[in-house]
């Protein structure tokens, strides 16, 4: 990419997060900003694409959480990085056959692709949905924020310890100037969340530190708090301290190196959702426990479901079916790799799914 490569002509390196951010995000050459990644033609498939049980089970948790509330007369749904709008579209579907809920409903996309924008508008083209650029944007609540694969595809920090030294992955460009390399250099002390970074250094070989989206779990708990409401994502991740480096390149459903195809492939790594219940925990927000996609979706009551649709299905159409439901659920699969979390305001005890 050759605005990467101007930059460090100049710099010489730059930081991880920086160089992830110019290849997924750049608004000319951005791997987000100009490609369609989604479905069997893209590099990934995603939860709902798999199976319209996925999104059905959101909407679901959803009218319970705003029964919950006590049926307030506004309630917003917004979904963070809606990818080609097929969650989106689902859950209006099923919302729909609930009235009272329906009415009082206003979903927001946070969507800063033009691209995906488009595609988005064209397969959800209802009078309910906006679009926002910045949490930052909503005034008012209660606030359901859904993420499905959101935070895995912002910026990390790759940081390690060498001794007594702490040190921040760079690129960099190679001495013949025509290929990448990572280095690495003594991180700036001035860096905000330095002592953090230290304390997790000594247990940790590796620290992954997830700059945005620990901005974007910050702006969200300071509406939760003043409007309430709910934060509810699925995501790949990891419960456990990890010890290792986790970041990865996809291009068409397959591992890539980092460097091969910059602004044509994904960039992303695993949560460490440990870390994001304590973000959450320090900005004042009730964190339930965190379970995994197979645990959730089974306790939403999505096989019952499958098996009630089922009955009055052809043997192909059931075959498919339940193929699907393994994909969601089987621990080999999406099942246990991808983990969900719930938040919500100080104090509250809604527990569905948990």
């Amino acid at each position: 990419m050759n605005k990467i490569i101007n930059i460090l002509k100049e710099k010489k390196s730059i930081p991880l997060d920086k160089f992830i951010n110019i290849a997924l995000y750049d608004k000319n050459s951005g791997y987000y900003m100009k490609n369609n990644p989604f479905g069997k033609n893209g590099d990934f498939i995603t939860s709902p694409l798999i199976s319209k049980l996925f999104s059905e089970m959101i909407a679901l948790w959803c009218i319970s959480f705003w029964e919950y509330l006590g049926k307030p007369k506004k309630i917003s749904i917004i979904e963070l990085g809606p990818g080609e709008g097929s969650l989106c579209s689902d859950l209006l579907e099923t919302f729909k056959n609930f009235k009272e809920f329906y009415k009082s409903l206003d979903i927001g996309l946070l969507e800063i692709s033009s691209k995906l924008k488009k595609i988005q508008n064209n397969k959800i083209c209802n009078k309910k949905v906006r679009w926002i650029n910045k949490i930052s944007e909503i005034k008012n609540g209660p606030i359901i924020f859904l993420g499905n694969e959101f935070f895995d595809s912002l910026p990390i920090k790759q940081i390690y310890k060498k001794q007594n030294l702490i040190l921040e992955k760079h690129v960099a460009l190679s001495n013949d100037k025509k290929r990448f390399k990572f280095l690495y250099k003594r991180i700036n002390k001035k860096f905000i969340k330095y002592n953090e970074i230290l304390n997790l250094s000594s247990i940790k070989k590796v620290v992954e530190y997830p700059i945005d989206a620990i901005k974007y779990l910050s702006d969200i708990s300071k509406k939760i708090d003043k409007f309430d409401g709910a934060l509810l994502i699925f995501d790949y991740g990891y419960f456990a301290e990890g010890n290792n480096s986790t970041l990865q390149s996809v291009k068409n459903h397959k591992y890539k190196n980092i460097f091969s195809e910059i602004g044509y492939s994904d960039i992303t790594s695993h949560i460490d959702f440990k870390l994001f219940d304590k973000v959450l925990k320090k900005n004042n927000l009730e964190v339930k426990k965190l379970t995994t996609q197979n645990e959730f979706l089974q306790k939403m009551g999505i096989v019952e479901r499958a098996n009630m649709l089922s009955k009055k299905m052809t043997f192909k159409s059931k075959a498919n079916l339940y193929y699907r439901l393994k994909r969601l659920l089987n621990p080999n699969e999406m099942g246990e790799l991808f983990k969900v979390l719930f938040a919500q305001k100080k104090g509250g005890k809604f527990s569905l799914g948990f």
